[in-house]
């Protein structure tokens, strides 16, 4: 059996309808890196993201960052778009089959006496590829939260970062921003410094008692740290420090903060010293997928032909959607909407920040996704004050009707399955 068989052979069997659900503890995923060898002790220097947007751009700029001075770097991000060796880089190179089949297999030989959820499993096994290969540092993004998540397993990170921290996954957070917070500060430890973006005051308020408790020292943004923009460049100010960054090359306003907030970690981490050359040519070349990423090629492109650009956007909750209204805001065309959504979120109140900037709307499924029907997204579309709005059966079918639209942009956005959908078979 070739060896990208055999790779999506296992991954299906680590995702066996018969394994463990999610449950808001470590105790399974402690098990089975025990039954591993204990990779987690073994790590590079790790830094440790959470929050609720943010997290994958903030790690593509510090992976960036860090390969321009030179450093070989380990990183893992969830969840993929096109293909699952995206999560795991080893030494800046997308984790090989030749490489992923042992780690996979080996997690795999395991499971009957150590059983795990998908996430758990793969996390392990990003693990202990980590621990058996050199690098100078891990960028480890977290899944869900951060208390309870499989990566919240290191004990002693070099240190801990927190994007903004919104409403997301409330079923297993909380309903309220204070808990959500308590549970992504959850990663802070004892001798490692804590870089936080700008917070709403109720997370605010947690992460520093958090920071107090644990005698975590932290850099919070408005209060130890700042950035504006001067003309296309970005100033920030770190207590006596001044630097300025070059225009970030991912799209959106928000990716300012983002860069700024790698550029703090960075210059605070005397572990890891990066010469300014580096911190500017790592903000100015990062890479993120599907972010503001613009398509060129593929069916959805052809389908739209000479209209406009052909847009994709991860944005998939509130946060999102008020970074992608302000981006929306700024354009000169009209915009044409393709959304799905998964049906865990909160559709009305996605659609209803973004339904003042959307000319039409068309709402389409995800395939093999737990999401919206096209018609209940298309009704809760209507209901955000959409005045067009389409529900198709899926992709195909809105390859067969965008071509009777008007010119102007076509975004794709609402969940990163469906970008992924879309890069995978479309783009």
């Amino acid at each position: 059996m070739p060896l990208r068989d055999r790779i999506d052979a296992l991954l299906l069997a680590l995702n066996h309808p018969s394994l463990p659900g999610v449950e808001l503890s470590l105790g399974r995923m402690q098990a089975l890196l025990t039954a591993l060898g204990n990779p987690e002790e073994k790590l590079p220097p790790v830094i440790h993201l959470a929050g609720t947007n943010g997290k994958g751009s903030t790690l593509a700029f510090l992976k960036a960052i860090y390969q321009a001075a030179g450093y070989r770097v380990h990183a893992y991000t969830s969840p993929h778009l096109r293909r699952f060796n995206e999560r795991i880089v080893l030494g800046g190179e997308e984790i090989s089959n030749a490489a992923l089949l042992p780690l996979l297999e080996r997690v795999y030989a395991c499971m009957p006496q150590t059983p795990a959820t998908f996430f758990e499993a793969t996390t392990a096994a990003a693990l202990l590829g980590f621990s058996e290969s050199a690098a100078d540092v891990v960028l480890l993004e977290t899944g869900l939260g951060g208390r309870c998540d499989a990566t919240n397993v290191v004990a002693t990170p070099l240190m801990t970062l927190l994007t903004p921290i919104s409403f997301d996954h409330m079923d297993f957070l909380g309903g309220d921003l204070a808990t959500i917070a308590g549970e992504k500060a959850a990663i802070m430890k004892p001798g490692a410094i804590c870089i936080s973006a700008r917070q709403e005051p109720a997370a605010q308020q947690v992460i520093s008692a958090v920071s107090q408790r644990l005698s975590v020292p932290l850099l919070l943004q408005g209060e130890a740290w700042y950035y504006r923009s001067v003309g296309a460049d970005i100033e920030v100010v770190l207590g006596d420090l001044c630097w300025r960054l070059p225009s970030p090359s991912l799209v959106g306003a928000h990716q300012a903060q983002n860069a700024a907030l790698a550029s703090v970690a960075v210059r605070s981490c005397p572990a890891l010293p990066v010469h300014e050359d580096a911190l500017k040519e790592g903000v100015a070349q990062a890479c993120w997928l599907g972010r503001l990423q613009q398509l060129h090629r593929g069916a959805l492109v052809d389908a739209w032909g000479a209209r406009g650009a052909v847009i994709l956007d991860g944005a998939h909750n509130v946060a999102g959607a008020e970074a992608l209204a302000t981006w929306m805001a700024a354009q000169e065309k009209p915009i044409t909407l393709l959304c799905g959504m998964m049906a865990r979120k909160d559709a009305g109140a996605f659609l209803q920040g973004l339904a003042p900037h959307v000319r039409h709307l068309f709402t389409v499924p995800i395939a093999g996704e737990p999401c919206y029907s096209p018609e209940a997204l298309a009704d809760a579309g209507r209901a955000a004050g959409m005045a067009q709005v389409t529900a198709l059966s899926g992709l195909e079918s809105a390859m067969a009707v965008l071509g009777a639209e008007p010119d102007g942009i076509l975004l794709i956005a609402g969940s990163l399955f469906l970008v992924g959908e879309v890069l995978q078979n479309h783009g």
